[in-house]
């Protein structure tokens, strides 16, 4: 006849083993994690702006092939400010997975653009806080398309608007590419122009011309030190003796002027490069010389 107590033991031991293993892996369910439809009190919701690490950041606006990354490393050799490669806020998501999720959010006066403010903050906070430095620049120059949500994010951010000819923008696009779309090119150009236009408009930025800034780089990076309330230091434009990362792509621009540590002179623009009635309108209102269109 069996022992009760060892039929009892064995129970127990056969439940402990079940509530063992479902902790290791949990019960299948047929729940999946796409989003469920959002309700339209949930959908109307709009999160308040929640306190930010860092408060008055700086983003520099600019075209690509605009000379942005020599800024940086300009701005990077100061003692006081980081300028990392480009960061690609932008590209940077959240994703409620759940349909209760933004309920929950929402509870907690957040939803998913906050949500993705508040990790855009955390970012450029934790690259500050290991940098031992106390002012950061972002010049990432898709940020330029994005500048209403950047204000919206950081209602306190300052900004450098970088500028450069168009012409001279549209024939370092074509150099850099191989089989060039001539009219795609113009086209990107001309989107960023508008914004950065738009930007120049409607906020208070810090202009610099890319031309400016290459023909006298001190009296450029001083102006800048004074906007960022900053002093200036003279081993700014000694950047080639500094580590600032590596120079690659999607990073910024990884060109041998860059690499070669020194200030370089920016090339003129193509004379023979056809713009766009509006590219030349926006370049005459940066105060460009009047381009002649090609016969």
């Amino acid at each position: 006849m069996r022992d009760p107590r060892l039929t009892v033991i064995g129970k127990g031991l056969r439940r402990r083993g079940r509530l063992v293993m479902q902790a290791v892996s949990p019960p299948r369910r047929t729940l999946d994690a796409v989003p469920g439809p959002r309700t339209p009190e949930t959908a109307a919701y709009t999160a308040p702006c929640a306190p930010r690490l860092v408060s008055s950041p700086v983003f520099v606006l600019s075209s690509v092939r605009s000379g942005s990354t020599l800024l940086r490393v300009l701005l990077n050799s100061h003692s006081r400010i980081r300028a990392p490669h480009e960061m690609h806020l932008r590209t940077l998501h959240v994703r409620l997975s759940r349909d209760f999720t933004a309920e929950a959010m929402k509870a907690l006066e957040l939803d998913r653009a906050e949500l993705e403010h508040v990790l855009w903050d955390r970012v450029l906070h934790l690259e500050l806080a290991r940098s031992g430095k106390d002012v950061i620049v972002d010049k990432t120059p898709a940020n330029t398309l994005i500048w209403p949500r950047l204000r919206r994010c950081w209602p306190d951010a300052r900004y450098i608007l970088l500028l450069r000819e168009p012409g001279a923008v549209v024939t370092s696009l074509t150099s850099r590419r191989t089989d060039p779309d001539h009219a795609a090119i113009r086209a990107e150009v001309l989107e960023y122009a508008e914004k950065l236009e738009e930007a120049r408009q409607h906020l208070d930025p810090h202009v610099l011309t890319y031309e400016e800034l290459t023909a006298d780089p001190e009296r450029a990076t001083r102006a800048l030190c004074g906007y960022l309330d900053v002093p200036w230091e003279p081993g700014m434009l000694d950047y080639g003796s500094k580590d600032h990362g590596t120079f690659r792509p999607q990073l910024g621009d990884w060109s041998g002027t860059l690499k070669s540590g020194r200030v370089q002179r920016a090339r003129p623009a193509d004379p023979e490069a056809e713009l766009p009635p509006r590219l030349r309108e926006l370049a005459r209102k940066w105060g460009y010389p009047e381009r002649v269109p090609p016969r």
